[in-house]
């Protein structure tokens, strides 16, 4: 016997058309989020940076491929990881559907990671995923992930220089720690670390995000960024899971990549 509420398809009717009107309050207040989101002011990009990609060099104009708008993922797969981030994964597991039709409508999107190009592409062949993947060159000067606040050294680290999602971290507790928790974040990281082949410190020393890019009469301008729970509407199979009866209904890291799960 259910513990939950039940009741008449009309209480129910009743109960929904409540909610309805909640949902389209919602509705409407995402729509003026998005205007404001356009209305941030552009901020020009006078630093060479520079990427691999497979088919070459590129600069951050070429990753347009000749679209005025471009939307990266700051992928958390550093140069000392094994695999990509699962929680990572699970969002770019969204990418296939979608960029296709982006790019159709003038908008790239393409995924940025520290990780040397072959790693990614073995990855991404793992995953069977299609959507551009560049590693962004560490230069002196125009650091790509440290410039947009997705990646910090071990001092910063140690000495509580991180600022990320537009505020300042404190200092790392131990790395032998197990209950550390990322920012803003409830899952623990240990077990995400472990998955990538890092420990904790080293994970956690690369961050997701995303950063949208315009390209107007040859000069690239830097429109928006989002971190942490600013993702959330990235991951596809929440926006799901909220619609279903138990919700996330999650305790911890429950999702894995998705060639990981047992087979049912």
């Amino acid at each position: 016997m259910t513990t939950h509420q039940t009741g008449t398809r009309d209480e129910w009717l009743a109960a929904r058309l409540r909610l309805w009107e909640a949902e389209r309050e919602l509705t409407h207040r995402g729509d003026e989020l998005a205007r404001q989101r356009q209305a941030l002011p552009w901020v020009r990009i006078d630093k060479d940076y520079r990427f691999d990609t497979e088919a070459g060099s590129a600069s951050l104009a070429d990753l347009f491929q000749g679209r005025s708008q471009l939307l990266v993922y700051h992928f958390m797969f550093g140069v000392d990881y094994t695999a990509g981030c699962p929680s990572c994964s699970a969002i770019a597991d969204g990418f296939e559907g979608i960029a296709t039709h982006l790019a159709n409508h003038d908008v790239m999107l393409t995924a940025v990671s520290r990780a040397p190009q072959a790693r990614l592409r073995a990855y991404k062949a793992r995953m069977g995923w299609t959507f551009p993947w560049a590693t962004a060159h560490q230069d002196a000067g125009a650091d790509f992930n440290a410039d947009f606040n997705v990646w910090f050294d071990e001092t910063q680290q140690r000495e509580g220089g991180i600022e990320y999602n537009y505020r300042r971290e404190p200092p790392m507790r131990t790395p032998s720690r197990t209950d550390w928790t990322m920012q803003d974040s409830a899952s623990p990281a240990q077990l995400q670390a472990a998955s990538t082949g890092t420990d904790l410190a080293t994970y956690t020393r690369d961050r997701p995000g995303l950063s949208a890019f315009v390209l107007e009469d040859g000069v690239v301008y830097h429109t928006y960024s989002a971190y942490s729970r600013g993702l959330d509407g990235l991951w596809g199979m929440y926006q799901w899971l909220d619609r279903a009866p138990r919700g996330r209904n999650e305790d911890g890291v429950w999702w894995r990549r998705h060639d990981e799960y047992p087979a049912r």
